[in-house]
């Protein structure tokens, strides 16, 4: 076998650096924030395109001045929020702006005073039926404010003169605003001009196309923290389990992503950190008590006697968490660590605003999820979708694989956060050694 020579190790390192930025900041512009790695993309582009549209069906576009790669997106409620600079999610509130802004900004002159640009989108709100003003004026423009700064940060406005954010002040400040209209006309990924309204345009947006289950199941493994069996038709299913090896190789060399295969499902995992919003251990009040909350979850909820499909056990990818419990080890653990750990002083104060936090951070982490209709029972398909499994194969049975509750499930790769501990013992004929051994509890 010959071996690859440094030029194309080398080519392969770019090529990987370029498409996992692309992955995760899916707009990059030449002035913005990553413009060191812009020439890369730009380098690459017609590989990166070609990739990108055989292995996920994205479409890439690069231009002089920016890349934007169109996701596709999987459908209701399982998108990438943004969120503002206090780490507080988008309202739907604080959408609607960001949209009414984009719709003005279309076809805006290069430059214009920020009250003009106020003015229009409210002009433009109007005409749409949406009514901006919010709990209050202050609220108002606070949400304004937010959506501003996000077209600020993805490089659609820039601030030639002032801020964005003198549209809080309450005598009006001004501010000079240069628009990018090309940048502002490649934020939007979705089919606008074919859809109905907003849950059709998502809808459609989602629909894998010819690629089918293999273009949807490439896509949840890249775009989610983990891909489980049962959130999967028979049709996928069947698709990952026959070439899920193959699979992991190719997300390795494109992405330098890590699949680990388990019988519940798969995760693709990021030595690096870089290829995700979404982190657990992580700092902060919030991630310290998920963590501590999963750990007492995992130890407390253990299945009995799980077992693999393929050797006659039982599946096994959620198990129903008890009604109060939740708050139960949240209360416990405030009054354990909280306090001495210097927890943020609303979550001390407002514990069901923990567990409200909590809970988000280990849903979006794929470790717990509410009750609800899964995609193997037909949730979320588009029209015509191929469900078909070919006839000289079975697919892995997961008919009640995930219990129903009174409303929370703790799923499977919640294991992987278990306490460990390492149990010292001497080895045989040298009583002076130490040998560590790691056991799950």
């Amino acid at each position: 076998m010959t071996l690859p020579s440094a030029h194309d190790v080398a080519l392969a390192a770019e090529r990987r650096s370029a498409a996992r930025l692309l992955l995760v900041h899916p707009l990059v512009t030449a002035a913005g924030p990553h413009s060191d790695l812009f020439p890369l993309i730009r380098r690459h582009a017609d590989w990166l395109a070609k990739r990108f549209q055989q292995v996920l069906g994205y479409q890439l576009l690069v231009d002089t001045s920016y890349a934007r790669l169109f996701k596709a997106g999987l459908g209701a409620g399982a998108g990438h929020r943004l969120e503002r600079s206090t780490s507080t999610p988008f309202t739907p509130r604080t959408y609607a702006c960001l949209a009414l802004a984009l719709s003005v900004l279309v076809t805006a002159p290069e430059q214009l005073l920020l009250s003009r640009l106020v003015a229009d989108i409210k002009a433009a709100a109007a005409d749409a039926g949406v009514e901006l003003e919010g709990t209050g004026r202050a609220a108002e423009k606070r949400t304004l404010a937010a959506a501003l700064r996000q077209l600020v940060d993805w490089g659609v406005l820039i601030e030639t003169e002032g801020s964005v954010n003198a549209v809080t002040q309450e005598d009006g400040g001004e501010a000079l605003i240069t628009i990018d209209r090309e940048i502002a006309r490649a934020v939007v990924a979705g089919p606008l001009a074919q859809s109905r309204d907003g849950a059709d345009l998502v809808r459609r947006a989602a629909d894998p196309g010819f690629g089918g289950p293999r273009t949807y199941v490439r896509r949840m493994l890249v775009e989610t923290p983990v891909v489980y069996l049962d959130d999967l038709t028979d049709a996928e299913r069947d698709w990952l389990r026959t070439r899920q090896r193959r699979e992991a190789q190719a997300f390795s060399e494109l992405l330098g992503l890590e699949a680990e295969i388990r019988a519940e499902g798969v995760v693709l995992v990021d030595a690096e950190e870089e290829v995700t919003d979404v982190h657990l251990p992580g700092t902060g009040t919030v991630a310290q008590a998920a963590l501590l909350l999963l750990e007492q979850l995992v130890e407390g909820l253990r299945p009995d006697s799980p077992g693999h499909p393929a050797t006659g056990g039982r599946l096994v990818i959620g198990v129903a968490v008890p009604d109060g419990m939740v708050d139960e080890v949240l209360a416990e653990l405030v009054e354990e660590y909280g306090r001495r750990s210097n927890w943020q002083r609303g979550y001390l104060e407002d514990q069901t605003a923990l567990r409200d936090a909590v809970l988000d951070l280990l849903s979006r982490m794929g470790l717990v999820a509410r009750v609800s209709r899964l995609r193997s029972q037909g949730q979320g398909l588009p029209e015509g979708y191929d469900e078909n499994v070919p006839e000289d194969r079975s697919v892995t049975d997961v008919v009640g694989a995930r219990e129903e509750g009174t409303g929370l499930v703790l799923l499977a790769a919640a294991s992987r956060y278990a306490t460990q501990v390492t149990v010292r013992k001497a080895a045989r004929g040298r009583p002076d050694a130490d040998v560590q051994q790691e056991l799950p509890l």
